[in-house]
């Protein structure tokens, strides 16, 4: 079997370059691949690309994912995350392949407080969202076969991450204001890898899974108790912090200036996945312990 991944660089990327390799011949690429193109602001590089390598899977890791610029890059952000996605999806139902897409939580207005479902109204509250779910739609009204994982507040020790920059500002400061009112679940890239993994080999015995699913990790979470599990984990190994636990204050998503709103509910019910795959789904300190162990070990 035959894999195409795009966007083999970033935090899902390279984790997917991990978990894919038992399944077959994975091409991986990014934007400066040089064999094959994969930029997908590039609508005709990756369309050819795929035709060169004619894949039994397409997994697209790549995305416009610059929330804030979004707003004033418009043309790109829709190119890479929705005009490209389409691309991709029009090749997989030329080639009878398999398209594995990621999108977000943004794609609803994050309103209420119960985990959104595959099947609620979407309503993004900004350009970022907007694209992700034209992507999304763009994917369906292809008809090719696929699987679409909307997820939330990902992470990887790899590259920058919210728990770095609160161990770096909690060493350098004696008071951290963190937002308390946008509640989620993190969520591992090797957490959402290897469930991928897992997910293509059924889809490819049981083709009836196609569709879109949300997946995240369990439990939920503000940023504020994010960053304080962080730091009590850090302070439990012995961390030298200059914040004291109770110089950490929670406050409203209106105490930063933002280019663009964010959702407050980003909860994601996750139970059509685990009652389609049988997975069971770990709480999401489980995959930030681990991640931090590894972060603070470096």
């Amino acid at each position: 079997m035959k894999i195409l991944l795009f966007g083999k660089n970033g935090q899902v990327g390279w984790e997917l370059q991990r978990s894919l390799i038992p399944l077959g011949d994975v091409v991986a690429l990014d934007r400066s691949s040089q064999q094959y193109c994969g930029d997908l602001a590039d609508l005709a590089g990756i369309a050819q690309t795929v035709r060169a390598v004619a894949p039994d899977i397409i997994v697209n890791a790549a995305a416009y994912t610059a929330v804030d610029r979004a707003e004033n890059e418009f043309d790109l952000a829709f190119r890479i995350n929705a005009e490209a996605p389409a691309v991709l999806a029009q090749e997989a139902q030329r080639l009878g392949a398999w398209l594995i897409h990621y999108s977000t939580d943004y794609v609803f207005d994050g309103s209420g407080d119960q985990p959104w479902r595959e099947s609620d109204l979407p309503a993004p509250l900004n350009a970022y969202g907007q694209t992700k779910l034209q992507g999304e739609e763009a994917i369906r009204s292809t008809d090719c076969q696929h699987l679409i994982f909307r997820t939330s507040w990902v992470y990887a020790a790899r590259g920058s991450n919210f728990a770095k920059t609160m161990l770096r500002l909690a060493r350098e400061r004696d008071q951290l204001n963190v937002i308390d009112d946008q509640i989620g679940a993190p969520t591992g890239a090797d957490l959402l890898a290897d469930a991928t993994a897992h997910t293509i080999v059924m889809a490819l015995k049981r083709p009836e899974t196609a569709g879109l699913y949300h997946l995240a990790a369990d439990g939920q979470i503000s940023w504020h108790g994010y960053a304080r599990f962080i730091l009590s984990f850090a302070r439990a190994r012995a961390c030298t912090l200059r914040v004291q636990s109770d110089a950490v204050l929670p406050v409203s998503s209106n105490a930063f200036a933002t280019a663009v709103k964010r959702p407050l509910n980003s909860r994601l019910s996750t139970e059509k996945f685990r009652r389609t795959f049988g997975l069971t789904i770990p709480q999401w300190q489980t995959g930030v312990a681990r991640m931090l162990t590894e972060v603070l070990e470096k």
